[in-house]
């Protein structure tokens, strides 16, 4: 009986944290859009920025769904997070900065790579829960 309490606690505090994630995040959104309006322009940084909260909407809305995380979704939020900082730092990035975060980028997607190849031929057990 505890264990079941304990266990509908952690749920319901996760459920919370989630609704809170999925709020600033449209709060995010809204205030890049107003100050998109106020520049009156759109930046590829601006875009790139948007997508990441979209993808973050939508790592909630997985997790909400399912009840599971794909470890691929932050992988690919890590992505496009590097590519935004590397447009807006180009003119005051060097060389060996670049090369490491080229290096980055390139390590995240050989980790999602590996993480699809084990899905298709490690497939995990119906009864592991995963």
């Amino acid at each position: 009986m505890i264990k079941n309490s304990g266990h509908k606690a952690l749920v319901f505090i996760e459920e919370i944290g989630l609704l809170v994630i999925a709020i600033a995040t449209v709060i995010a959104m809204s205030f890049e859009i107003v100050s998109m309006f106020k520049a009156m322009r759109v930046t590829l940084a601006d875009l790139l920025l948007l997508f990441i909260y979209l993808e973050v909407l939508a790592m909630v809305g997985i997790y909400l769904k399912s009840g599971k995380l794909p470890v691929r979704m932050p992988l690919y939020i890590a992505i496009v997070a590097v590519a935004r900082y590397m447009i807006i730092d180009m003119k005051n990035l060097d060389t060996l900065r670049v090369l490491g975060l080229s290096g980055s980028v390139l390590i995240l997607v050989i980790s999602i790579l590996a993480l699809r190849y084990g899905h298709t031929k490690f497939p995990y057990d119906r009864d592991e829960g995963s």
